[in-house]
Order: structure tokens, then sequence, then C-alpha cells
């Protein structure tokens, strides 16, 4: 059964950036369902509706990403196929237009996993992949809640990034074609006002990604410090392997790891080896949307 399923972040997401939500990750969903219904590949659909949300601005993942401490943009993302576990990633790039780009590139080009800084950017040169400018990646939006957040010392301390109405909209997607791969990737521009070089959960292969052909795939979005602790990707795959493959209770129990073992907060998209799509968060909202073979129209939510 084909099925897709996206994310655009979990946190306490206003009520005027609801609607641009929606339709982003609705607009997301519909370009990557087109790939999986014409019959490509499940890699295809997931790069897509990524690079989709990381041109909207709406999302905290290409072009209108947070910027860090010294207000400039750094961008993480991964992707992973379930059937070889060949994975690519890349981590603080910052003139990268499309981080998931990359990603793939080094998962099918290169015998590394992880690229970061410079080293990444000059393996995107060499592959061809588009590089900008990094004030391209930078709106007046961002750079006015980062002024914000320079005038407001509460938020330099170790917990302001505990709250879930923390910005948070890392963008993610999982899918399965009809040749019953599963591809999951993970794109962000990390927290905001975060110290320079800080890398989160979603580069990481096992903590904001994962896929097995054999069991599912999953991507996540949340508190990036406390996803990475309890490997949380990696741990829903765990457990829906130990519950028969039930991806529902397996999210649910995921989300309580976090909870228990890192006070951690956010939100996991999932699916099975069968195409069945769970997703689970425990913020305020959580901007979600899939499609199966078996759904005659999309459900697209916030």
């Amino acid at each position: 059964m084909i099925s897709l399923v996206v994310h655009g972040g979990a946190w306490d997401i206003s009520d005027d950036l609801v609607e641009p939500h929606r339709k982003g990750i609705a607009e997301a969903l519909k370009a990557g369902w087109g790939i999986l219904k014409e019959g490509g590949s499940a890699v295809d659909a997931v790069e897509r509706a990524i690079t989709l949300m990381e041109d909207n601005v709406t999302f905290d993942a290409g072009k209108g990403s947070f910027l860090n401490a010294v207000g400039e943009v750094e961008l993480d993302a991964s992707i992973m196929h379930g059937r070889t576990f060949r994975a690519g990633a890349v981590a603080a790039v910052q003139n990268i237009r499309n981080p998931i780009q990359l990603a793939r590139k080094i998962m099918e080009e290169s015998e590394h996993v992880l690229l970061v800084g410079m080293g990444a950017t000059r393996f995107a040169r060499e592959q061809g992949i588009k590089t900008c400018d990094p004030d391209y990646l930078i709106t007046a939006r961002e750079l006015e809640r980062w002024r914000d957040l320079q005038a407001d010392g509460t938020f330099k301390t170790k917990d302001s990034f505990r709250r879930k109405k923390h910005p948070s909209d890392t963008v993610g997607a999982v899918a399965m074609d009809r040749e019953g791969n599963i591809v999951s990737g993970t794109s962000t521009g990390g927290t905001p006002n975060k110290y320079p070089g800080r890398v989160g959960d979603s580069p990481l292969i096992g903590c904001g990604t994962y896929a097995d052909n054999a069991i599912g795939g999953v991507s996540t979005t949340g508190w990036g410090e406390a996803i990475i602790k309890v490997v949380m990707a990696k741990t829903v795959i765990d457990l829906m392997e130990w519950n028969g493959n039930d991806p529902g209770k397996a999210v649910e129990d995921g989300l309580k790891i976090l909870e228990r073992k890192a006070a951690g907060y956010g939100g996991v998209i999932a699916l099975n080896n069968a195409g069945k799509i769970a997703i689970a968060y425990n913020t305020p909202r959580m901007a979600r949307a899939y499609m199966t073979a078996e759904m005659k129209t999309p459900f697209v939510a916030v």
C-alpha cells in the first residue's frame, strides 16, 4: 500500500499561523503523493515534499529558518532508505538552499553518512547542488524574532528550551512506494537563538530519522536535545518491531519514554511495513498530513 505522511513541526502554533501551516503541509503532501501515485519512488516523494516545505517560509527549514545567537541560519537535514539502510545527512550548513537534496546526494553518491559545515558545502558544489547567499535564507520575520530574543535575557537560559511554546517547525516526511520501499527524511533550521554550531536530532540517523523496510519509518520534531537522549526515531522503530508492528502504540509509547526519561516534548510521524500511519505529539499543536491508497481524500490538520 503506497502511503505518505508529512509533518511541519510540533509546538504551540499560534492561531495566525495555523492556516499557513495547513496550506504548506497540504501542498507538500499533494506533491509527494503525486509521485507515489504515478509509480514513483519513495525517495523522490520524500525529497519533493520536504523541498517544498524548505522553500516555504512558514516552516523552520530552508528559507525562513530561525537565526542562531549570532544572527546566522544553520541548516540540518537527513534521509534514509529502508531497503539499503543507506543514509545521508548534513549539519550546520549555511549556504545550501535545500539541504534535503544535499542529504540525498550524500546517501547516494558518497561513502559517508554525515557531512557538516564547509565540507558539506564543498560536496554540494561537486555534485551540482544549488547553493545560495546565506542572506537568502533570512526573512524579515525571523530577523525581528532574533532581535527580540537578543533583548530577552531569559531566553538565553538552559531552561528556555524546555517550553512547549518554544517554536519548532522542523519538517519531515515518511513514504512507502509500490515496491514496498520505505524512506524517511527530516529537515530543520534548529532552535531560535541556538549557539553557533549546535546540532539537534534532525540530521542524526536514529534520532530524527530512521527507516527499515522490514518494520517501518519515522521522522520526529520537537526539543532536539531530549529526542537525541532517547534516540527517538530508532526507539519508535524498535517499539513497533516488539509490539507486532502497531505504529499507533509505538508512537504513543515513544512519547512516554521521551517524557519520562528526558522531560522532552515534540511529535512523531510513523508508518509500518504495511503502510499504516500513526502520529503522536505532546505539544499544543502539530502540523501533520497523510494519504494512503485506502483513502479517498487526504487528512490535513494543525
